[in-house]
């Protein structure tokens, strides 16, 4: 009979997680070696096994990141015709690996330039899919504004004042006009 186990996550996995998990919940310095081997059920040793220090999970935190956004430009592309209404439903936090990663590189942004880099990185390339779409750079740069604001207001509190629809059809009479 053949097990119908659900597949288990790597350690390196396990462990790059609960790095994330440490830094949205408790902030940079809670999220020590110690208390990311401890939060990931490994032993400090298998923890530097598959990530020799912290740079090193920087490092990966920054490729999970940049993977995400990769696979977000390409269902971005795949809604040329309601880029800025597909851009704009999905700037709301759910939870998401992606939104983990994001949230988990700006708590460490501040003091960690390759994240700060690498948020940066992230925004032209929504600059640069947005504007396959929208022809005028202003608009391009409102659409993002108005994402960040909006993710904003979901990350802190998982409410948006405004509906995300109302905020989308405000956005596009403004783009029409």
């Amino acid at each position: 009979m053949l097990s119908m186990a659900q597949p288990t996550t790597s350690a390196r996995e396990r462990i790059l997680d609960s790095y994330i998990e440490l830094l949205i919940s408790e902030g940079e310095r809670a999220a020590t070696l110690d208390a990311v081997a401890r939060t990931a059920e490994v032993s400090k040793g298998g923890l530097l096994y598959h990530f020799k220090n912290k740079d090193a999970l920087v490092e990966s935190l920054i490729e999970r990141l940049e993977e995400e956004v990769e696979a977000d430009i390409a269902r971005l592309h795949s809604h040329p015709e309601d880029s800025i209404g597909y851009f704009l439903r999905t700037s709301v936090n759910m939870g998401t690996p992606y939104d983990r990663a994001i949230l988990a590189t700006l708590r460490i942004a501040q003091e960690n330039h390759q994240a700060r880099d690498a948020l940066n990185r992230m925004h032209e390339q929504w600059r640069g899919a947005l504007a396959r779409t929208i022809s005028d750079p202003a608009v391009v740069d409102v659409v993002i504004f108005v994402s960040d604001g909006i993710y904003s207001a979901s990350a802190l509190d998982g409410a948006v004042a405004h509906s995300v629809q109302e905020t989308i059809d405000v956005v596009k009479r403004l783009v029409a006009s």
